[in-house]
């Protein structure tokens, strides 16, 4: 066997899973064009595609991280909420951070399921992303009273999706804006001035192709001057649509996405595709049946759209199914639907750079975890929509990103939403173990005089970066044995180098490549700019 088996990025993307995208020594990846070059700017760059990826050498893998878990947030336990409170969306309004979610309950019992009260939208408020309060906001009237902080009741209340309009021409007034629907009346379109008071746009849906009954989302893409809509169909399974608009109101036909597994195709020794043994995730690519979406440009780097879906599998009534926590009342809901006692949910992660191919990471981002009593379920684990940034709990640490999760669904208890941290640009690493090893990138080309990075080292950990020309020569001043050992744990360590320091200068403009080479470390990010 040849010491240094090359794959094209196709191979390299089929042979490798979340957990481990390279785990031999000798595994090479090579580019698909060469000398294709990328302008990236000033632009922070993750490893959470494959797009600038050209070799990764040695012990180096990318790595899939797991948020935190952290406290109970919030407990759905008013008279207007309960156990099927789900669909929460989360973000930041200068100093204040919003919440909406939707309030809702079910009885189960040997005869059936019913609603115990209508559905409807509420609303939440932080100032630190911690602590949350309910205000009263004297809109909707229920049970006689107006004391509490119900936004929207009627249509459109399972799923009421309001966001932050950043469009610099949207007016004051819709400032805030929201998708809200069914799939027999299809999405309404809302707007508000202070985020609390909304209105229809139109009394007629502007979306009308599609399965609408989770969450249905909407947000400005600064980048592609468009509004941008992610919903609800099913194709061989659930899985996700996506349309853009220039007002909110006219949409084009929105088309399914499509999706790159690490899997998607038989490999060449027999090793079946990555995707999950559900019966009903029929579509030949898609590792799992996509339940929600939760897609959201990352506020860091806006040209890369995260999304955070919920995969949904029906397990069926397996032995390991019987030792689920509270098996007697997972038979009781499934008597009534058989997915209410079989069906399992988690959270997944997958990114995009064009909003429309995803980059799916086929092991679970959120897993339902080790609680004893009210865990496994199917609603369980539902990732909100939206990233913020909020204080670590940690003396003296750095802000983190907070995702909130649904627990408790569909139980005899209050649902509940848990905060989940991670580390800023935190979602995927280039690691490796002290042997080592080392990832080179694309040809790209850069702006600024200064390469920061994001990583996290052992004590006897390094990271090394040489700066190459397109054909993968050192570039004199800029090569490994230039370059100083980084090590320590910094979301914004300089690289350096002997002869010109910190300074990248001379390179700015000019087409190169990055060759990062770590040794029990993680790398996070990368990202050049003016010191």
């Amino acid at each position: 066997m040849h010491p240094d088996p090359v794959f094209s990025r196709r191979d390299f993307v089929k042979s490798t899973s979340a957990a481990a995208l390279v785990s031999s020594s000798t595994c090479t990846v090579s580019a698909g064009a060469p000398n294709e070059t990328t302008s990236i700017g000033t632009r922070r760059e993750l490893f959470v595609e494959n797009t600038l990826i050209s070799q990764i050498h040695g012990g180096a893998q990318l790595r899939l991280h797991q948020p935190v878990p952290r406290e109970v947030s919030f407990v759905c336990d008013k008279p207007w909420e309960g156990a099927t409170c789900n669909y929460m969306k989360v973000f930041q309004d200068g100093d204040l951070y919003r919440m909406y979610y939707r309030g809702s309950d079910v009885l189960y019992t040997k005869d059936g399921f019913s609603n115990i009260h209508p559905e409807t939208a509420c609303y939440a408020e932080s100032h630190d992303g911690i602590h949350w309060k309910r205000p009263d906001l004297d809109l909707f009237e229920y049970e006689g009273s107006r004391n509490n902080n119900i936004i929207w009741m009627g249509r459109g209340s399972h799923n009421f999706a309001p966001f932050l309009d950043s469009n610099p021409d949207c007016p004051v007034h819709q400032r805030f804006k929201a998708l809200a629907g069914s799939s027999r009346e299809g999405l309404l379109a809302f707007s508000s001035a202070d985020g609390v008071q909304f209105k229809p746009l139109s009394e007629k849906s502007v979306i009308a192709q599609g399965a609408f009954d989770s969450l249905n989302l909407a947000f400005w893409d600064t980048r592609a001057g468009v509004y941008r809509e992610y919903h609800r169909d099913f194709r061989n399974g659930r899985d996700i649509r996506m349309g853009t608009s220039k007002n909110f109101l006219n949409w084009t036909n929105s088309q399914f996405l499509s999706y790159e597994t690490h899997r998607h195709e038989m490999d060449s020794d027999g090793t079946p595709p990555v995707q999950d043994a559900d019966p009903d995730n029929q579509l030949p690519g898609r590792v799992s049946q996509l339940y929600t979406n939760q897609i959201t440009p990352y506020h860091r780097a806006p040209h890369l759209y995260l999304g955070f879906p919920t995969r949904y599998i029906d397990r069926g009534w397996t032995y390991s199914a019987t030792q689920l926590p509270r098996y007697s009342y997972r038979k009781l809901r499934g008597a009534s639907s058989q997915r209410e006692g079989t069906a399992v949910t988690d959270g997944m992660f997958m990114a995009s750079r064009n909003a429309t191919h995803f980059h799916v990471w086929p092991e679970s981002f959120i897993r339902p975890g080790l609680r004893t009593q009210q865990s496994w379920f199917y609603g369980d684990i539902y990732q909100n929509h939206g990233l913020v940034e909020t204080q670590s709990e940690i003396e003296d640490a750095p802000s983190e990103l907070s995702v909130y999760v649904t627990e408790n669904s569909h139980q005899e208890h209050p649902g509940q939403f848990r905060r989940y941290t991670l580390r800023l640009d935190g979602f995927v690493s280039l690691t490796a173990p002290l042997t080592g090893g080392e990832l080179t990138t694309e040809p790209i080309q850069f702006e600024g005089n200064r390469l920061e990075l994001n990583l996290s080292t052992s004590a006897a950990g390094s990271v090394q970066v040489e700066v190459q020309d397109t054909a993968g020569k050192p570039i004199p001043g800029y090569a490994l044995a230039d370059s100083h050992v980084l090590y320590g744990d910094s979301l914004h360590l300089a690289a350096a180098w002997k002869q010109p320091n910190d300074s990248v200068a001379p390179l700015a403009g000019k087409p190169v490549r990055l060759r990062f080479v770590i040794r029990d470390a993680d790398l996070f990010s990368y990202r050049f700019q003016n010191a």
